[in-house]
């Protein structure tokens, strides 16, 4: 993961090992934005600026298109 000096507040407030949870459950397909937000009150925005503060902009893209068309096929995903 790489590091980034710019970092916002929700970020800063978070531990390492909660960033590293994010990141996992956020990469899941089983996991909704809904459940993270409940488990660590970050909304779906949040969510997506610590993705890509944390993984590399190739993998971001890659997820967010994957997001994308798994909530276009289903009504209730992320």
């Amino acid at each position: 993961m790489k590091t980034d000096i710019k970092k916002d507040k929700t970020e800063l407030q978070l531990k390492q090992s909660d960033v590293s949870e994010i990141i996992q459950m956020a990469l899941s397909d089983h996991i909704a934005f809904d459940d993270i937000y409940t488990q660590f009150g970050l909304n779906e925005n949040a969510v997506k600026k610590i993705m890509r503060n944390n993984l590399k902009f190739s993998s971001y893209k890659a997820w967010r298109k994957r997001v994308s068309v798994f909530a276009k096929r289903r009504q209730f995903y992320k």
